[in-house]
């Protein structure tokens, strides 16, 4: 019977939450505009207000990462940061099976962000930085 709990406990847990964790790292660089002030957006990571280049770390999600980012003399930029799939799901599908699926997918463990984006933004021709 004791040797049943660790086989018990590990089908009980979900694959990624255990080898990814709920949260990453990721980078957002405003490439010729180092300097602007960006806002990420998402329902897992609320607002975040950030100045490029920056490396933060941010709760996974199955939504994406909105990205609007404004400097002086420039265009704003925006993006999204996509929420995939990790490749680790397969593996609870056969270990953990429903309930691994449903623990990774509650913490947003079974999700990655792109490791690092860049918002591109023009300048203003003329403009001059006050």
């Amino acid at each position: 019977m004791r040797r049943l709990a660790p086989v018990a406990l590990a089908l009980l847990c979900g694959c990624a939450t255990i080898t990814r964790g709920t949260t990453q790292n990721i980078s957002v660089d405003t490439p010729g505009a180092a300097g602007a002030k960006c806002v990420l957006k998402s329902s897992s990571i609320g607002t975040r207000n950030i100045v490029t280049p920056a490396t933060l770390e941010l709760e996974k999600g199955q939504e994406g990462i909105t990205v609007r980012c404004q400097k002086e003399c420039f265009q704003d930029g925006a993006g999204v940061i996509a929420s995939n799939v990790e490749g680790m799901v397969a593996g609870n599908i056969i270990a953990g099976g429903v309930i691994g699926l449903g623990v990774d997918a509650a913490t947003g463990a079974m999700n990655k962000y792109a490791s690092d984006t860049s918002i591109y933004m023009t300048p203003i021709p003329g403009c001059k930085a006050r």
